[in-house]
């Protein structure tokens, strides 16, 4: 019980420590929402403000306390709050940061009265076949990976088509776009066959940027001075550069080729990677990276590859915190809901970057009781410790804020003489 107690205390410690340094830039009242929601998720496994207040611990009515933080999420997210957060990811990443943007969706097939509700494809229903559509929304997320291979957000939007500011999916695209050129200057962005569009090669020749795009069947492209569909290219060249990947869950051998073309937008010389023997077609990469070896165009391969970090996120957010279970209706208040579980990812990701001798570390992965020793994804066992350690808490941390008092002054009195 002694070692419960202190693993206890040391991850509240840790939860209010990684809390206060993007809070102390905010007043003493929003700070301590901050560490409530933080903890009250880490702690639940949950973004139900019903099950985050269960976790709190707190002498009020449940009911007050859960019309406190619905207050709180429908101020939206400080400006300073994200400054600070995006502050603290550059010191997270490689001095060569990769970006990857993925589209996802939430389901909300029953909702009526939620904000803007649009119908959206249900990815996880949909196939290659048939679509699914159901009410929900859309999101568009942004992620850069770690020093050691794990994704955190630097841009995540949940919107409708129906909002009345709305303009374009693009639009929110490029958005994201610009604020990690923003942050780190040049980065290579990660994109699938939906982005394979003039409008975001262009955008890319603008901010200066780094990128591989898996291009679709329809696109053509200029070599030797003739309009080429990108499937004709295929077809003409084999795959001469071998190379061994991890891809859906099983060890591949790939087999690559590279041809010098044009891409239509711009008219500016681009690589096109060519990967066979993974898909039944061969998968086509546009980059605009430079190649001169074996080596550049094996890691341009590696680069695509590393995109399923993205989709573990999405998936990872979903399960971990039960995203698509809120219950809160306005936008703004979805979107800072959204934002403070972008915290607790990046709290999972620091908690996957201390050495694995960190005592806390091996607490954390000792209360979650893993069936493998080793995975690529840390992120689910992570949550699933924490949770575990958290469980044996009788008190919240509300207690950890002290409330300053002015010094007592006795009163007295001076006569004169």
């Amino acid at each position: 019980m002694t070692n419960l107690t202190s693993n206890t205390y040391t991850m509240k410690r840790e939860i209010l420590n990684f809390t206060n340094k993007f809070s102390k830039v905010l007043f003493k009242p929003a700070q301590k929402f901050m560490a409530d929601m933080i903890y009250g998720m880490l702690a639940s496994k949950s973004c139900l403000l019903t099950d985050i207040v269960d976790q709190l611990h707190e002498s009020s009515k449940k009911v007050n306390i859960v019309e406190r933080l619905s207050k709180n999420l429908l101020k939206g997210i400080p400006d300073q709050l994200q400054n600070s957060y995006l502050d603290t990811i550059k010191k997270l990443v490689p001095d060569e940061p990769v970006i990857h943007i993925d589209d996802s969706d939430i389901t909300k097939p029953n909702g009526y009265k939620f904000e803007s509700l649009d119908i959206v494809r249900d990815g996880s229903e949909s196939t290659s076949t048939k679509n699914v559509f159901k009410k929900g929304y859309l999101v568009t997320e942004a992620c850069v990976l770690t020093k050691n291979n794990h994704p955190v957000s630097i841009f995540s939007q949940i919107y409708s088509s129906k909002e009345k500011d709305f303009t374009s999916t693009n639009d929110v695209t490029f958005a994201a776009m610009e604020r990690g050129s923003a942050i780190f200057g040049k980065a290579t962005y990660i994109m699938d066959r939906g982005y394979d569009s003039n409008k975001m090669f262009l955008k890319m020749d603008e901010l200066g940027q780094d990128y591989v795009i898996r291009l679709t069947a329809r696109r053509k492209l200029l070599y030797h001075q003739n309009w080429t569909p990108a499937t004709e290219l295929c077809e003409r060249r084999k795959g001469k550069i071998k190379m061994s990947l991890y891809y859906k869950g099983k060890q591949h051998d790939a087999y690559l080729s590279h041809v010098k073309v044009q891409i239509t937008a711009s008219r500016k010389d681009i690589y096109l990677v060519l990967v066979y023997g993974i898909t039944e077609h061969p998968m086509m990469l546009a980059t605009n990276k430079e190649i001169k070896s074996k080596d550049d165009v094996i890691n341009i391969a590696n680069l695509y590859f590393s995109r399923w970090r993205i989709e573990e996120y999405f998936r990872s957010k979903k399960q971990i915190f039960q995203f698509e279970n809120f219950r809160v209706r306005k936008l703004i208040a979805i979107n800072a809901l959204n934002f403070y579980i972008t915290l607790c990812m990046e709290f999972l990701a620091l908690l996957s970057m201390k050495p694995e001798t960190s005592a806390l570390k091996v607490a954390i992965i000792k209360s979650a009781n893993p069936i493998k020793e080793k995975v690529y994804f840390n992120y689910y066992r992570l949550a699933k410790g924490v949770s575990g350690i958290l469980s044996y808490a009788r008190e919240g941390i509300r207690h950890w804020f002290k409330t300053k008092r002015p010094t007592y002054r006795q009163l007295s009195f001076k006569f004169a003489t």
